[in-house]
């Protein structure tokens, strides 16, 4: 047996708000189904020259991971780092319509949408030459929710002086690796994009710390290509969800639920009375729970008190339901 009320559009009331959480993995833990992290070799070349296939879970064309790429985030790069300006044709009217002369190009250079990740000017860079690489790190949705966060992202690797070096995202969606841009992080994709495989980092001798002197980097350099990238790493990122916080304002006003529906108010007569003591004006029942129930009155959620607490004969009594979703 239940009791009913209505709630009012006014009671109801449904917040959003972020969470995050940190991951980590190293790259024996990228197949597992859990993870599920894959990496992936673009190659600028056609299908008919190359068929060669690459991914740790799921095998793609390198030829088609490169497209891809270029055309969902450089499209608009490819003659400029900062982008190409949007151009378009124009119409040079004639004395009739068919005398109008079209001048200017006519193609969409600089009309993509490349998914910026920043209002700044933005840096992006493809190598364009046949043969050309690109590394693609792909991130399953399932870890980062609606987008990864800025400033989360690090890809550990070791270079090959076996020197251990971190790659990191600057929050615009640049990466870096010891001041150098490498590439693009795509948050809201969970892509991260290497675009920059033949770079030069630092070498400093352990203990002295990054010196430098002039133009010359103190202990040499070391190189970095794709076999770094592809071999031992440890990738870590935060994730960022949106989740809706309900909540419903129950209020029992003081001559509303004033009497219990415990089965133990019931005495032991056979015809089934209560005892005198529960009808009295000083009895007071006690809220232990709050159900939610639809049209249909069926049970949707139900929200328990940490104590039973007493209604007030004198005053309102509202409760307060908090609902994650």
């Amino acid at each position: 047996m239940a009791a009913y009320k209505q709630f009012l559009t006014s009671d109801v009331i449904v917040t959003p708000f972020e969470v995050n959480k940190g991951f980590s993995f190293s790259s024996s833990e990228f197949t597992n189904n859990d993870v599920d992290i894959d990496r992936f070799e673009g190659v600028n070349n056609t299908l008919i020259n190359n068929f060669a296939k690459t991914g740790n879970n799921n095998n793609q064309s390198k030829v088609l991971i490169y497209s891809s790429v270029k055309e969902l985030y450089y499209s608009n790069f490819t003659s400029s780092s900062s982008g190409s300006s949007p151009v378009s044709a124009s119409i040079l009217p004639g004395e009739t319509p068919a005398g109008d002369v079209l001048r200017g190009p006519s193609d969409s250079v600089g009309r993509y949408e490349n998914y910026l990740q920043s209002t700044l000017t933005p840096f992006r860079f493809i190598p364009t030459g046949s043969g050309d690489r690109v590394f693609v790190l792909s991130l399953p949705s399932r870890l980062w929710g609606d987008y990864v966060q800025p400033n989360s992202f690090e890809y550990k690797i070791i270079d090959n002086n076996n020197v251990p070096q971190t790659i990191t995202d600057d929050g615009n969606g640049n990466l870096y690796l010891s001041g150098v841009h490498v590439g693009n992080i795509i948050y809201p994709h969970g892509m991260a994009i290497f675009t920059n495989l033949s770079i030069n980092t630092p070498v400093v001798p352990q203990g002295y710390g990054a010196v430098y002197y002039g133009i010359d980097v103190y202990g040499g350099s070391s190189g970095l290509g794709l076999s770094n990238l592809m071999g031992n790493v440890t990738c870590s990122f935060s994730s960022s969800y949106e989740i809706f916080e309900t909540q419903y304002k129950a209020t029992v006003n003081e001559f509303e639920y004033n009497f219990s529906q415990n089965p133990s108010i019931i005495s032991g007569s056979t015809d089934g009375s209560v005892y005198d003591f529960t009808t009295g004006s000083f009895f007071q029942p006690y809220t232990t729970t709050v159900g939610l129930y639809n049209e249909a009155q069926e049970l949707l959620a139900v929200g328990k008190l940490s104590q039973p607490y007493p209604l007030s004969r004198t005053t309102d009594t509202t409760f307060y339901i908090n609902l994650d979703r």
